[in-house]
């Protein structure tokens, strides 16, 4: 019988041979007769990687119509987190391959992020902490910066989905208005959150924190456009942990340069990683992290049980959790590969 084959991307190793997420396991799934390949270290995938695979589970690579093998064998691509816009899922569908990602593992440490992020514009963390270490001669530029108290105040999200909906949860505690503009979501679930359903301008325009809880596609690329930023309040924050390109970045820095906003946290940017020389990263009005804040122990914990249970599940011939493309269950395809594997 041939031997379940499941390609691990190559980020989880690094340089000097240790794992980059320690508490990510797959190995229970060894255990359980399935082989464990790490995949090359690549950009975009090539046909001559996948090839021979069941399964792959996929980190920073791209995957691309043209990443597909004629071997008709991979039946998952497993992606951790739960932005897939680095995988064609067009073309998953069109080779009878499901495409799963991990909500379950990133929805409390992203929606933490964000509150980070508020509390840090609201409390000008940085800036006081530059203070702090400049002694005795620095500390009176303490009196230049205030906070900005969050009792009434307006957080707006560009979307709720997953993650937004776990933010506004954690925000109730601080008695902050909430706002969201998101045509796909029931008005049942911005009742039950408390949250007040608003035009996509009116984000923008009555916001004090304006966030991204929406994933990356053609329809979000360059929602936060320069016209959306330009209604933004003279006092309000932008904070971005969604993709880079949901934002237009060089609108975002302009209204910063010209103090038309107050600031903003980003902690995704288009393109990414920017250049060193990123005239955005420049600005103290902008914190900034390496797409990655959300990275915690516990979620790559989760990551690891989440993808375990997509590829027993496509093992043993059933349907996993968490389908992206939903279609690919109705295709003869993809219908004979679950056959197959229960078969076995």
């Amino acid at each position: 019988m041939t031997a379940f084959r499941v390609g691990l991307s190559a980020d989880f190793t690094r340089a000097d041979g240790k794992p980059t997420f320690p508490s990510y396991d797959l190995s229970p799934l060894a255990a359980d007769g399935v082989e464990l390949v790490e995949l090359p270290r690549t950009a975009v995938l090539a046909p001559g990687h996948v090839a021979g695979f069941d399964a792959i589970v996929l980190l920073g690579e791209r995957m691309a119509a043209s990443s597909f093998p004629g071997d008709g064998r991979l039946a998952l691509v497993a992606r951790m987190g739960v932005g897939f816009d680095t995988v064609d899922t067009a073309a998953c569908t069109a080779n009878d391959t499901a495409l799963t990602i991990t909500p379950e593992a990133v929805r409390r440490p992203m929606a933490t992020t964000q509150v980070c992020f508020i509390l840090a514009l609201a409390h000008n963390l940085v800036a006081k902490d530059r203070i702090a270490r400049t002694g005795s001669l620095g500390w009176p530029a303490r009196l230049d910066f205030h906070g900005t108290g969050l009792v009434g105040r307006t957080v707006g999200s560009v979307g709720i989905g997953n993650i937004g909906a776990e933010m506004f949860r954690l925000l109730r505690a601080f008695d902050v208005r909430m706002i969201a503009h998101d045509p796909y979501t029931d008005p049942a679930r911005f009742a039950e959150l408390g949250v007040e359903s608003v035009p996509l301008e009116a984000v923008f325009e009555r916001s004090d924190f304006v966030t991204f809880n929406c994933p990356l596609n053609d329809e979000t690329r360059g929602i936060g456009s320069a016209a959306l930023i330009a209604r933004m309040k003279p006092t309000a924050y932008l904070v971005n942990t969604s993709r880079g390109p949901v934002v237009n970045q060089k609108a975002l820095y302009h209204a910063l340069v010209e103090q038309r906003i107050a600031g903003a946290a980003i902690d995704v940017f288009d393109p990414e990683p920017p250049a060193a020389g990123d005239p955005i990263l420049q600005l103290d009005s902008v914190i900034t992290a390496p797409h990655s804040l959300g990275w915690t122990d516990q979620m790559f914990a989760t990551m690891g049980e989440v993808n375990r249970g997509a590829i027993a599940d496509v093992k043993a011939g059933q349907i996993p959790a968490n389908v992206v493309n939903r279609a690919v269950l109705e295709r003869a395809g993809f219908q004979a590969k679950l056959a197959a594997y229960a078969a076995r």
